[in-house]
């Protein structure tokens, strides 16, 4: 686990931290909807655009390294996402443009009368862009529900609705609204098991835990560098195969091959730089123990150490709101499942709106989203539209002074 010291050097790194709100430092809380990024990512974006800022394929010498750094930042999110075939990954301006844009491609593939399987839990983004793509295609759509009580996947449904018309099943790694980690492992089983292939939302998940295409099984997954101290960049990962076989919609003078095919138009190659970086201050934190490993083991380590802090800093802030009156905490509020959800918490008040609560912590310093965070079709099944939850997130940049901070405020309102 990270100590109080590592943590102190780690925050050292990111310039926003030291924000001032009157006489309070600022206690950003909004991680879910986007972290603050160390200097290491901020000057490798400067020293992209000072350096070789240059379109893609020339023959001179900006464009040329231009090119080698980009295909480094290629191989860093390989590394990341956990393939060995750093072609497999295509950059986009975010998470949302790269699901439309493949669901359009995939929808191709479909005929009237396929399905495809979507979960209750989900971000928009997970949800709007199959939803629109199997209406385009005359495909039927089976939802997987949730239970209320824990925000967790109704996982025996999956056997009701998965069968041989089955074209796709789409689910996030974790909810980005109540933390929930979802068994995406299992699920992809169960889709290949009847000839599907599976679609990984990654966005929630990517700063908490280490991702594992591999390991998972999945056919498709999807992340965002602004969620992991990083640019807003999106990343695309799908199997090889598919990559080339499926027809993107793209420009006649774009390359036909990897990764060239997927990413549509002059990329942002400064954040794709920043995103390098982003991910190579990942696998700092894993420090000493990481000496003489490869970029994919210092990861781990890392995360590992990470998702230790979390969950302390998680516990104690449960702990906290299960003191105070008035509030509900949605989703798993078991401290023996602590390994079963993210250090995402959302809450609703009984006296006050969500809006109303985010503005008393501001007033203090202390940074929290409200509203359904795009996570329209969770929020819609609980029944908290239209004023949502208040969203509190938790990274490795946060402390316990901090938790304690956020408890104190709310037990004031």
């Amino acid at each position: 686990m990270l100590s109080e010291q590592k943590v102190e050097e780690l925050r050292s790194q990111f310039a926003a931290l030291n924000r001032q709100v009157g006489d309070q430092q600022a206690a950003f809380f909004d991680g879910p909807a986007g972290t603050q990024v160390p200097r290491c990512v901020s000057n490798a974006i400067t020293d992209y655009l000072e350096q070789c800022n240059a379109n893609h394929d020339g023959a001179f010498a900006t464009s040329i390294e231009s090119d080698r750094w980009v295909n480094e930042a290629h191989q860093a999110a390989a590394d990341l996402i956990g393939t060995s075939d750093r072609d497999t990954i295509a950059f986009g301006a975010n998470m949302t443009s790269l699901t439309l844009a493949l669901s359009r491609a995939l929808a191709r593939t479909w005929n009237a009368g396929d399905e495809i399987v979507l979960s209750r839990l989900e971000h928009d983004a997970n949800f709007s862009p199959w939803v629109l793509a199997a209406q385009d295609r005359e495909v039927k759509i089976r939802y997987v529900d949730i239970n209320p009580e824990d925000c967790t996947l109704k996982l025996d449904e999956y056997a009701s609705v998965l069968n041989e018309r089955t074209r796709l099943v789409a689910v996030g790694c974790a909810s980005n609204a109540v933390g929930t980690i979802n068994p995406v492992q299992k699920i992809c089983e169960w889709a290949r098991d009847c000839g599907a292939l599976s679609f990984l939302d990654a966005v929630h998940y990517a700063p908490h835990g280490l991702m594992d295409v591999e390991a998972w099984g999945c056919d498709f997954l999807t992340c965002s560098a602004y969620k992991f101290f990083g640019p807003h960049v999106g990343i695309q990962y799908g199997r090889r195969e598919l990559l080339e076989s499926l027809q993107p919609y793209k420009l006649r003078p774009s390359p036909n091959t990897l990764p060239g095919r997927w990413m549509t138009g002059t990329q942002n190659h400064e954040c794709i730089w920043g995103t390098r970086a982003a991910i190579d201050y990942l696998a700092a934190i894993a420090g000493d123990m990481a000496d003489g490993l490869s970029r994919r083991d210092s990861l781990r380590l890392a995360f590992k150490s990470i998702k230790a802090y979390e969950e302390s800093l998680f516990l104690r802030l449960l702990e906290g709101l299960q003191q105070l009156d008035g509030i509900k905490i949605w989703g798993i509020t078991d401290p023996s499942r602590v390994h079963e959800r993210c250090p995402t918490i959302s809450i609703t008040h009984d006296r006050h709106s969500p809006r109303h609560v985010a503005e008393r912590l501001a007033e203090h310093g202390i940074f929290v989203w409200d509203g359904n965070y795009y996570a329209l079709p969770l929020t819609e099944r609980l029944g908290v539209e239209p004023d949502g939850m208040v969203r509190i997130g938790i990274v490795h940049y946060n402390t316990a002074a901090e938790v304690d901070r956020l408890i104190t405020q709310l037990a004031s309102l």
